[in-house]
C-alpha cells in the first residue's frame, strides 16, 4: 500500500512562510513525479508545483517566485517551501505521486494551510 505522509501545515499571517513535507517509499520516490496540489473551499483542486526525479520543476503562475519545490533523495521526501504567503493561498494542500506512463496516481491525506490577513 502506497503511503504519502504529509506534515507542516498550519496558520500563518499574510507575508509569512511555511514548509510542507511529504515522505514516501523509495520505490515511489525514485520514479514518480512528486507534486503538491491544493483545494480551497468551493474550488477545484489545482496543481501548485511538481518535480521530477531529474529535478525538473513546474509551478502554477500564482505561486511563481514565492514557492519552491525540492526533493531529498536520502529521505525520500519532497518539500514545498512557501514564502510571502497570501490569504488566497489558504487551502488544503495535498501531496501527489504520479506515474503517467502507468496511469498510477497516489494522494496524501492533505494538510491545512491558513493565511490570515
Amino acid at each position: 500500500q502506497v503511503q504519502l505522509v504529509e506534515s507542516g501545515g498550519g496558520l500563518v499571517q499574510d507575508g509569512g512562510s511555511l514548509r510542507l513535507s511529504c515522505a514516501t517509499s523509495r520505490a515511489i520516490f525514485s520514479i514518480y513525479v512528486m507534486g503538491w496540489y491544493r483545494q480551497a473551499p468551493g474550488k477545484a483542486r489545482e496543481l501548485v508545483a511538481s518535480i521530477t526525479s531529474a529535478d525538473n520543476t513546474n509551478f502554477a503562475d500564482s505561486v511563481k517566485g514565492r514557492f519552491t519545490i525540492s526533493r531529498d533523495n536520502a529521505k525520500n521526501t519532497v518539500y514545498l517551501q512557501m514564502n510571502n504567503l497570501k490569504p488566497e493561498d489558504t487551502a488544503v494542500y495535498y501531496c501527489n505521486a504520479a506515474n503517467g506512463l502507468f496511469q498510477q496516481y497516489y494522494w496524501g491525506q492533505g494538510t491545512q494551510v491558513t493565511v490570515s490577513s
